[in-house]
């Protein structure tokens, strides 16, 4: 499962309300790279593939694809405002250490 908090979900609907598309959800990933060797993708999609993990949270659709929540399970998809940078930040609890920018993890 991956959970949405209510400034991600706020923050998403606006975003996903400007742009000229319908059905559109969160579809958030991992892949290689970054200083701590895997990078959080996240991107306004409204095109299911094979094999994608759907989930509903807090009114959101989010979805994985399977390797990926294999590395998302338990994470809380969060808005951050604040001096640090403003963006959508992951709170993944099987993280064993994160870059300080937040946006790379390991295991």
């Amino acid at each position: 499962m991956i959970k949405v908090s209510d400034k991600a979900k706020n923050e998403a609907v606006r975003l996903m309300d400007a742009e000229d598309k319908e059905n559109l959800f969160i579809r958030v990933g991992v892949s290689g790279g970054g200083c701590s060797g895997l990078m959080y993708n996240l991107e306004f999609d409204n095109q299911k593939m094979d094999g994608d993990q759907e989930f509903f949270d807090n009114n959101v659709k989010v979805v994985v694809d399977k390797k990926s929540f294999l590395y998302l399970v338990g994470t809380e998809l969060d808005f951050s405002g604040g001096l640090n940078g403003k963006g959508f930040v992951f709170k993944n609890p099987n993280a064993s250490r994160t870059c300080g920018c937040g946006e790379s993890f390991s295991l």
